[in-house]
């Protein structure tokens, strides 16, 4: 599955996407935010308040509680404010 980053989490991961395979105890947003924050200090420092942590399943948004079972694309980013 690819996975994207974007803005502060892309420069504190220092990539802007990757297609991974996840472990199969992976079974929604959430529980892929934590196994993304194992896989080193850029991701632990990306998403250490996952509650700040904004999310699309397949160009959908979605909440840490989504499956993410067959799905092809996950975005991350940091909430964005308007101005």
């Amino acid at each position: 599955m690819k996975i994207l980053y974007f803005a502060s989490l892309k420069e504190k991961i220092g990539r802007s996407e990757e297609d991974i395979d996840c472990p199969p105890e992976t079974k929604t947003v959430g529980d892929l935010l934590g196994w993304l924050q194992g896989r080193g200090e850029g991701y632990a420092h990306a998403f250490e308040d996952t509650a700040l942590i904004k999310a699309a399943v397949d160009q959908e948004h979605a909440t840490l509680d989504v499956p993410i079972t067959g799905a092809r694309e996950i975005a991350f980013f940091p909430p964005v404010t308007g101005g």
